[in-house]
């Protein structure tokens, strides 16, 4: 029950005292659970923290690089880290099955004009500070991330910037992007917005808390792009000659569902829609776990920061092998299933030439999920071929308290393997 203030009650309320792998993490989320893991509220409100909770009441009088800093004196985000700089250290490859880059999946030309997109990043160039631009292929690409807590200064933050910059940056947005895929970026900057003001961490959590940079010269016909990254949000976009790609993208939200409403409606719709089809066989290949938290796991498959999802921040050159069932096996109306959940991952204004890769490679494409399929259950879904690899997964809370994850914070990733995520260039080729 909620009191007055529409707060949870103590029937519902957890204290970070019991967040017992650091600060920020409890052991629940990654805790085996012979049973299923239920939906309990669907409103996140009913975990709201009190607003006198020692987590909310220490970070209220930080701004976001007195908040990181601490952070990182907590011992797993310490360790965590050091080994995300570790991972960033290491030569660009690309995410693979088995550790072998396949080489000549993607087309090496195509496109078309591309007018607006260089104007609006011309017009930004000019009106942003010099530390906004860098060169094409600058290892600054792969320092993104989602936690709130900073892990690497990219190009400028938009909180430090006047209003009139702030538009700039989201004019190359809306110039880059799908109307759709625009809204889904604006919707979750505004989410954690919400976050803030609900929490009462507004120097935190705002809809500005997030870095901006341009990679290369912007021309019409030539290959550059920009990054926009931040609390559950990054987003790399690259033209080469026209042809706009849109990897490593990461979208999220805390909550992602208010009122009824959600960030990522249309995709759980699309996989329930999925799940739903499948007979009998289709169902037992494609469910890998019973439950998000199966006991049948293996050491290490659940993670406290990324929970399932294995396609995160500074994860470009990690080993991913295939699993669930393969797609060769669908009927058309099951790829069209497939096919928009990849659709509506895909946020550029022109996902053409992706959406034929991506159909070039239909054979070879597989779904994993775990999970109940029938919606009464927090899930775990991957689509992987050698050309995409996307992801949405159910968490437990971070500024929220519920201990399981519930269908109001949502994580989804989007990846092209085997050297396209950053439309290639740090591989030295363009997609």
């Amino acid at each position: 029950m909620r009191d007055a203030t529409g707060r949870a009650g103590d029937a519902r309320a957890a204290s970070t005292a019991d967040n017992d792998i650091d600060a920020t993490f409890s052991s629940d989320r990654i805790a085996a659970r012979s049973g299923g893991v239920a939906f309990s509220s669907d409103d996140f409100r009913d975990y709201l923290y009190p607003l006198d909770d020692p987590m909310l009441v220490s970070a209220r009088g930080m701004d976001y690089q007195e908040f990181s800093d601490d952070k990182a004196r907590a011992p797993f985000l310490a360790e965590l880290l050091e080994y995300w700089q570790g991972l960033y250290d290491e030569p660009f490859r690309g995410v693979t099955e088995d550790g072998a880059v396949r080489p000549d999946l993607y087309p090496a030309s195509g496109g078309t004009a591309e007018a607006a997109p260089v104007a609006a990043a011309s017009a930004a160039l000019a009106a942003l500070p010099d530390a906004v631009h860098y060169p094409l292929t600058a290892p600054q690409w792969r320092a993104w991330s989602n936690p709130e807590f900073v892990v690497h200064r990219v190009g400028v933050r938009l909180e430090e910037l006047s209003d009139v910059q702030v538009a700039a940056v989201l004019r190359v947005v809306r110039a880059c992007l799908s109307d759709a895929g625009d809204a889904k970026v604006v919707r979750a900057m505004e989410l954690n917005a919400l976050l803030g003001r609900m929490v009462d961490v507004p120097r935190i959590l705002n809809a500005r808390s997030y870095w901006f940079a341009i990679f290369g010269d912007p021309e019409e016909g030539g290959t550059w792009g920009w990054q926009l990254f931040g609390h559950h949000l990054a987003v790399n976009w690259v033209s080469d000659r026209g042809r706009q790609t849109c990897a490593p993208v990461f979208l999220g939200a805390e909550p992602a569902v208010v009122d009824g409403v959600g960030l990522l409606d249309e995709r759980v719709r699309l996989a329930l829609r999925l799940a739903a089809s499948w007979d009998a066989a289709q169902r037992g290949a494609a469910v890998v776990y019973r439950s998000v938290l199966d006991p049948a796991m293996p050491p290490g498959r659940l993670h406290p920061a990324d929970e399932r999802h294995v396609a995160g921040a500074f994860r470009d050159n990690r080993v991913i092998p295939v699993e669930g069932v393969s797609c060769a096996g669908f009927d058309d109306a099951q790829w069209a299933l497939v096919r928009g959940i990849l659709q509506d991952s895909l946020l550029q204004r022109e996902p053409g030439a992706a959406l034929a890769v991506i159909d070039a490679h239909r054979e070879e494409t597989r779904v994993s999920w775990y999970g109940a399929t029938d919606g009464t259950e927090p899930f775990y879904l991957r689509v992987q071929s050698p050309v995409v690899l996307a992801e949405l997964d159910h968490h437990a809370g971070v500024w929220l308290n519920n201990r399981l994850p519930a269908r109001f914070h949502i994580h989804t990733t989007l990846r092209h393997p085997n050297g396209g995520d950053y439309g290639g260039v740090l591989r030295g080729q363009t997609p």
